[in-house]
C-alpha cells in the first residue's frame, strides 16, 4: 500500500512537471513572431515587423501588458478570440490594414514608455499625444504605414507642447 502511494506521488509530480513546462513553453511560444504570424491575417503584419529595428522582441513585449499575469493573460485571450474569429468565421472581413484597438493602443504606449523610459525622461516627447504619432513604422517597418503618416504636421502642431513637461520638470 506504502509502495502504490509513493508511486502515485512519483507519478503525480512527474506529470506535473510535464504540464508546467508544457504550458511555460506553450505560453511562450503563442508570444513568438512565428506563432502570431502563422495566421494570413498577420503576415504582412509579421512581414514589416521582421524588417524593423524591434525584430528580435516577442510580440507580447509590445502587445501584452506586464503589470500582472491575469491581465496579460486576459489580454491575450481576448485578443486571441477576435483572431480566431477573423481566421474562421470573419474572413470576408478582414480589413486591409490592421490597426490597434483603443485599449490595444494604451498598451502599447505604456510598453513603449516603459522599454524607453530614460529617453522619455531626457527628451522632450509631449508634442503628440501617443509615441505612434510619430513613430508609426516601428517596429513595424516597410510598408506599415498609413496614408496619414505622409501627411505634413499642421502649422504649429509639433511646436504647440514642445517642452511642456521638461521646462515644468
Amino acid at each position: 500500500m506504502l509502495k502504490n502511494k509513493k508511486m502515485l506521488l512519483f507519478i503525480g509530480v512527474f506529470v506535473g512537471i510535464i504540464l508546467s513546462v508544457v504550458t511555460v513553453k506553450g505560453l511562450a511560444y503563442s508570444d513568438s513572431p512565428e506563432f502570431c504570424s502563422s495566421c494570413h491575417l498577420m503576415t504582412q503584419v509579421h512581414d514589416s515587423f521582421a524588417d524593423s529595428n524591434h525584430a528580435d522582441l516577442a510580440c507580447g513585449d509590445c502587445h501584452l501588458p506586464h503589470d500582472n499575469i491575469v491581465h496579460k493573460m486576459t489580454e491575450k485571450a481576448k485578443a486571441g478570440m477576435g483572431h480566431i474569429y477573423y481566421n474562421t468565421l470573419g474572413v470576408e472581413k478582414i480589413p486591409g490594414v490592421l490597426h490597434a484597438t483603443e485599449n490595444s493602443e494604451k498598451i502599447i504606449k505604456e510598453n513603449c514608455v516603459s522599454c524607453h523610459e530614460n529617453t522619455v525622461k531626457n527628451v522632450s516627447h509631449d508634442a503628440k499625444e501617443d509615441c505612434t504619432d510619430c513613430h508609426q513604422s516601428v517596429p513595424h517597418g516597410k510598408n506599415f504605414k498609413t496614408e496619414d503618416y505622409y501627411k505634413p504636421a499642421k502649422p504649429g502642431e509639433l511646436l504647440e507642447n514642445k517642452g511642456g513637461n521638461w521646462n515644468n520638470g
